[in-house]
């Protein structure tokens, strides 16, 4: 799924929500920095008609393998 592109079709009243984790990228070709997330966050920033939240890994409430599956790998 290309999903720029799927905003760009989006109709009246529509939201749309991007939820995700840019380091969790399972594509070999594909990055933190490269990926469709980080991508449209980047284009999209400083429109008025998005809002972005950013959470550092503090803020994110996983279990604590998670965490420490986050740190290592």
């Amino acid at each position: 799924m290309y999903l720029p592109g799927e905003i760009t079709r989006a109709g009246k009243n529509t939201k749309i929500i991007l939820l995700g984790d840019p380091d969790q990228i399972d594509k070999p070709f594909l990055d933190e920095r490269t990926n469709v997330l980080s991508y449209a966050a980047k284009h999209m920033q400083g429109s008025p008609l998005c809002w972005q939240i950013s959470m550092s890994a503090d803020e994110c409430v996983r279990s604590e393998l998670a965490q420490d599956a986050i740190m290592r790998l």
